[in-house]
C-alpha cells in the first residue's frame, strides 16, 4: 500500500467540525431566547443564578439538533451532547478532567451537577478571553477541531478492538472453533491489552497499536509500549500477539519476543481498506489460535 501523502485525519476533522456548525447555531438561537445577544454576552453575565439557569435550561433542552464526535458519530445522549458541547466552548475536556470532578459538585441531579461546575468554568475562562470575537463560530471551531482530535485517538483504538473482535467470531466460527473472545480490555498490572482471546489450552493476549504519523520522539515510546505489552504479558504466563496498525512504523519486527505478530502497513484513517487485510492477517495466524482449542 502506498504512503498516504494528505492528512486524512485533518480532513475528516474538519467535515466533522463543519457537521456540528448548526449544533452551535442551536445554541446561539437558545441564548437569544433566554435574552442574551451573543455568546460573548452570556459568558459576561455577573449572575451566577441567571448564568446556571441558562446553562441549566441548555442541558434539558428539547431540541433534535445533534452533535457528532470525533468519529463522526452522533451523540445518542443530547443531554450529554450538550455537556460535552458547552465545556468545549469553556475551553475544557468533558470526560479526561471535568467527570471525575463532578462528584464534588453541588446539585440535586446530574443536569444541576454540571451546570454548576460549568458556570464555575464560563467565570473563570471569561476574562481570559474578554473579546467577542474569542466566542463566534470561527474561533469555536477552532477549539472544537483540537478537542476533537485529542478524544479522536482513544476513539479510533474503541472501533479498531471492535474491528478485531468482529474478525475473530468470523473466523472462529466459520471453523468451528469453540474460543472465547473477551467483550472489554483485560488489564495486568498498568498494561492493558484489547482483546483476550480463550481457550481449553491457553489464553492469546492482544494489544491493538495504532500510529498515524511516522516519526518523533512518540515513535519510540510507540516501540516500548509494544514490548512492555509482549513481556508483561509473558510475565504472567500468557502469549502476547501485537496487532500494529502504523503507514510506517520504525521497529524491528523481528526483536519482538513473541511468536507472532501482526503489522498492517497502512494509516489507520483507511478503514474501509484496513479490514480485509486485518481479516486476512488473522486467517494466517489460524494455527495459533487452533493450538488453544
Amino acid at each position: 500500500m502506498s504512503f498516504i501523502i494528505p492528512n486524512l485525519r485533518l480532513g475528516e476533522l474538519v467535515s466533522i467540525v463543519n457537521a456540528n456548525e448548526p449544533f452551535y447555531t442551536d445554541f446561539l438561537i437558545y441564548l437569544n431566547s433566554v435574552g442574551y445577544s451573543t455568546v460573548h454576552a452570556f459568558v459576561n453575565e455577573p449572575s451566577d443564578e441567571r448564568a446556571t439557569a441558562t446553562i441549566l435550561g441548555f442541558l434539558e433542552r428539547d431540541s433534535d439538533c445533534r452533535l457528532f464526535d470525533g468519529l463522526g458519530r452522533a451523540y445518542t445522549d443530547l443531554r450529554r451532547a450538550r455537556w460535552v458541547f458547552l465545556a468545549w466552548i469553556f475551553r475544557d475536556a468533558p470526560n479526561q478532567r471535568l467527570q471525575p470532578l463532578l462528584s464534588q459538585i453541588p446539585g440535586s441531579n446530574a443536569d444541576e451537577q454540571r451546570a454548576n461546575l460549568l458556570n464555575e468554568l464560563r467565570k473563570y475562562v471569561s476574562p481570559l478571553f474578554p473579546t467577542r470575537e474569542k466566542w463566534t463560530w470561527p474561533v469555536v471551531s477552532e477549539v472544537m477541531l483540537a478537542r476533537l482530535e485529542g478524544s479522536r485517538r482513544a476513539l479510533k483504538g474503541t472501533l479498531f478492538e471492535g474491528i478485531v473482535r468482529t474478525a475473530l467470531k468470523k473466523l472462529f466460527a466459520s471453523e468451528g472453533m469453540d474460543i472465547e473472545i473477551s467483550d472489554k480490555e483485560v488489564r495486568l498490572n498498568e498494561e492493558t491489552y484489547d482483546v483476550r482471546v480463550n481457550g481449553p489450552r491457553g489464553t492469546i493476549l492482544i494489544p491493538v497499536k495504532t500510529r498515524e504519523t511516522m516519526g518523533g520522539g512518540h515513535a519510540l515510546l510507540f516501540t516500548r509500549d509494544i514490548h512492555k505489552s509482549i513481556s508483561v504479558a509473558q510475565e504472567h504466563g500468557f502469549e502476547c500477539v501485537p496487532i500494529v496498525i502504523a503507514e510506517s512504523w520504525g521497529g524491528d519486527l523481528g526483536s519482538l519476543a513473541c511468536k507472532h505478530h501482526i503489522h498492517i502497513k497502512a494509516n489507520p484513517n483507511q478503514i474501509l481498506e484496513i479490514a480485509p487485510l486485518l481479516a486476512g492477517a488473522l486467517l494466517e495466524l489460524l494455527p495459533a489460535f487452533k493450538e488453544l482449542c
